[in-house]
């Protein structure tokens, strides 16, 4: 189905099932154990071996040699693969590391042997008994070092933002330099883990020249064209299934180690192996949020008119990666006509820098929208005021290309009143609870909302049940009861009468789990498939499917009415297409949009920091499920203030590694660090976005969320903290006196 024009009144309209809170169809499975998880697929190939792999002990240099003969003769061993065994392998597919193969080390605990045994502890004691002779060479560890001669790099997320090296409208240099009133900040996020609660597993068997991987993967048809490339294998001969992820957040777009060990080392030991990353591995052998420094400079007129924005960005990467995009979301949310975007990149030596947890805008709004919030206080405007002055309902840089819908004002008004902004103190540390100096900030949220082709099939049984299959995948997001919701809506049934099986890669291609795509995506591709067997339905039933109504298992035409059912009485029908699209996202930007609200205490004497109420109204197209949606956004809440107090990787700069490489080491937020958190979903819809008239609303949740933390902390305690993250050390020295 090719969607080339804005969306009319089609079946989803009425919202019988979609738009409807729903419980998640899986979740009895998540709550009782049941749902089968990549390394727990004991049933799936018999005589599974475990894999152990180990990881270089240097970051930067070349193995001389490698002992494995202990290793061999350790209880239980039945095969070791090691890096001298064989060539470098192919990259994959945003691979920027080789995954195994070669005796060059390109990073810390980059893996460089695979053990093989009966159990895992034998495993894990013989990879320790491998002896290695390296030979280690001078690494670049210090992004602040090497940021100075950094070149400009453009660069693409992959999630839809990106940026040229250098990109200028007007004159900015000029505007910036007669601005009444300026800004000019530097802004620093650290490296942080994706820190997922499922760390990367994979179950591999060879059927001769066919792989089969039970694995944890969010993109399963990138995957399997990935296996194919880095093992030198035809795609066909390969399939993955991944019904069910413990999380991923961009850590599981891309094949990993885990996948690629665990078919070698099942075609080394003739038999079934699984192999699951250790934490310190999954930390520093996959990938992580690279640290970036930024500047952000605004020159406004006296009423708060913006006339010259620019943000500039420097993160590192290794050799052949990729920036990360953080100066995105400053080319389209306000206003100016003057305008610079850059961003460098440096060669480092540290492990893969690649998509974490809304890459480009998380990182880049948590710089921008202190600016932001800087820039009102200079003008003497209220935060909420000044974005609303600045909002633009065109493209800044291409004003010819309107948004398809914006409604960021709506956002910032209702936040503004259901949080009571009203009773924010604009002089910051004026505002007491005992020993708790309390401050209220705020931060507008933005996200594009990319279109991506996406394929599912389904079924309809002499039962009247629906079957729908499709590779996308469920990575804790509920996309198994939002593509049963628009199966069910679009064929008349109740959602207990559709069955959804995922993550499979003999399935039609979806366009996956990442970036906010997946949900509008893989709902349109339900859709297309669903339009396809009406039609079908309505030819084998001898109706006129331009009359048909698909309600309460039946089918109506005029006055003549029969079950679904009966339509497959004498065979199942099978229906397959795709959504593909055409040029609107071209013609129209496509973005969501929230406001974040964020109410903070800290200690006057210790500087310890506690979030007490956190709120988001956000506008995203049509919300195809509250009750996960909901869930999916205080989960992105939650990651901000992570990403705003406590998430650090710290880098070793004499060795290259990163040292908290663990969860005990590697602070997350828990529940006693979460307070209440509401979500208010505007009611809106988006025509141009696909069928479903939705957009994504996952990292929209995140985006922004840091720099209203870091807003609400400077209410507080009128302590300007710009080097995330937040922690007590960088607030203590300078809280006002006690009494």
């Amino acid at each position: 189905m090719k969607f080339e024009t804005p969306a009319t009144t089609n079946p989803i309209d009425q919202q019988k099932v979609v738009g409807k809170p729903t419980d998640r169809i899986d979740g009895r499975f998540k709550v009782t154990g049941t749902a089968p998880y990549a390394y727990e697929r004991h049933d799936v190939a018999p005589n599974q071996a475990y894999g152990y792999v180990l990881g270089a002990g240097i970051a930067k240099g070349r193995i001389r040699s490698m002992d494995l003969s202990r290793a061999k003769a350790a209880p239980g061993v039945i095969a070791i693969v090691s890096t001298l065994d064989m060539d470098r392998l192919d990259l994959g597919r945003m691979n920027t590391a080789s995954l195994f193969g070669g005796p060059d080390i390109q990073h810390y605990h980059q893996a460089i042997a695979l053990v093989v045994a009966e159990t895992f502890e034998q495993a894990r004691a013989a990879a320790s008994l491998i002896d290695v002779d390296y030979q280690r060479q001078e690494g670049r560890f210090d992004l602040g070092a090497a940021a100075g001669s950094a070149p400009p790099v453009g660069g693409d997320s992959g999630e839809g933002s990106g940026a040229k090296p250098v990109n200028g409208i007007g004159d900015f240099n000029g505007a910036f330099a007669a601005a009444p009133v300026k800004l000019d900040a530097i802004y620093t996020t650290p490296d942080e883990s994706h820190a997922m609660m499922e760390p990367h597993a994979s179950i591999a068997a060879w059927n001769g020249d066919r792989l089969t991987l039970w694995t944890s993967n969010q993109m399963i048809n990138w995957g399997k064209g990935s296996i194919a490339k880095i093992l030198g294998i035809r795609p066909e001969n390969v399939r993955l299934d991944s019904p069910y992820i413990g999380g991923g957040f961009g850590g599981k777009l891309f094949i990993r180690a885990d996948a690629v060990l665990a078919a070698l080392g099942a075609r080394a030991a003739q038999r079934p192996v699984k192999v699951t990353l250790p934490r310190p591995l999954v930390i520093n052998n996959t990938t992580h949020r690279p640290a970036t420094i930024q500047r952000v400079r605004i020159g406004a007129t006296p009423d708060g008119k913006i006339t010259a924005i620019a943000h500039e960005s420097t993160s590192g990467n290794l050799p052949g990666g990729r920036p990360e995009t953080a100066v995105d979301q400053t080319k389209l949310l306000y206003a100016g006509a003057n305008r610079l975007t850059a961003m460098k990149l440096a060669e480092l030596d540290l492990p893969e820098g690649n998509a974490m947890r809304a890459p480009g805008e998380a990182p880049g709004m948590m710089a921008l929208e202190i600016a932001m919030d800087e820039m009102a206080e200079k003008l003497g405007l209220d935060p909420v005021e000044f974005r609303v002055r600045n909002d633009t309902q065109v493209d800044p840089q291409n004003p010819e290309r309107p948004f398809s819908h914006r409604n960021l004002i709506g956002c910032l008004k209702l936040g503004a009143e259901r949080f009571g902004w009203d009773q924010r103190m604009a002089r910051p540390a004026q505002s007491r609870d005992g020993r708790w100096l309390v401050g209220l900030g705020m931060a507008a949220g933005f996200r594009n909302n990319l279109l991506q082709t996406s394929a599912a099939r389904v079924r309809l049984g002499g039962d009247g049940i629906v079957t729908v299959e499709t590779d996308m995948t469920d990575i804790g997001t509920g996309s198994y009861t939002i593509i049963a919701q628009t199966a069910a809506e679009m064929m008349g049934v109740p959602i207990e009468r559709v069955v959804v099986k995922l993550g499979d890669s003999d399935f039609p291609a979806s366009a996956g789990s990442g970036g906010q795509w997946g949900g509008n995506n893989s709902t349109a591709g339900v859709y297309a498939a669903c339009i396809k067997l009406r039609d079908a339905v309505a030819a084998r039933l001898g109706f006129n499917s331009s009359e048909l109504v698909f309600a309460d298992g039946e089918v109506r035409a005029g006055n003549r009415s029969a079950p679904l059912a009966r339509a497959a009485a004498d065979g199942e029908l099978v229906a397959e297409d795709a959504i593909e699209y055409g040029d609107l996202a071209k013609t129209h930007q496509q973005s969501t949009f929230a406001a974040h609200f964020v109410e903070v205490a800290v200690d006057a004497a210790t500087a310890e920091i506690r979030v007490r109420r956190m709120l988001a109204v956000c506008a995203a197209g049509r919300i195809l499920n509250p009750k996960s949606a909901r869930s999916q956004v205080i989960g992105a809440m939650t990651m901000g203030v992570g990403a705003a107090l406590m998430e650090e990787l710290a880098v070793d700069k004499r060795y290259g590694l990163f040292v908290n490489h663990d969860l005990a080491s590697y602070e997350v937020p828990v529940h006693a660090d979460i307070p209440h958190q509401e979500v208010i979903f505007l009611d809106e819809s988006d025509p141009m976005s696909s069928p479903m008239k939705a957009k994504g609303v996952a990292e929209l949740g995140i985006c922004g969320v840091g720099a209203a933390v870091a807003n609400a902390v400077y209410n507080a305690t009128g302590v300007r903290v710009r080097n995330y993250p937040i922690t007590l050390d960088k607030l203590i020295g300078s809280l006002p006196e006690t009494a």
